[in-house]
């Protein structure tokens, strides 16, 4: 599981999927969770402005999971 340490109270997921280098562009971003390719806490996500916080788990297809830490 990768660690991504953030400096506020939430991300969006969008940025967090740039962050973590598996988007190159919000574009990207918007593609990959149109696809129904993220999962936030277990559950599909679509909103490419969900708020992630610290302790949130997203999982991408293909990647390894994503813990967001403060």
């Amino acid at each position: 599981m990768e660690n991504i340490k953030i400096d506020t109270e939430y991300i969006k997921l969008g940025q967090l999927l740039k962050l973590a280098g598996i988007a190159d562009s919000g574009v990207h971003a918007k593609i990959i969770i149109a696809n129904e390719e993220v999962c936030v806490n277990g559950n599909v996500e679509i909103q490419r402005g969900k708020k992630i916080y610290p302790k949130d788990i997203v999982s991408i297809e293909g990647y390894e999971d994503i813990l967001v830490c403060e």
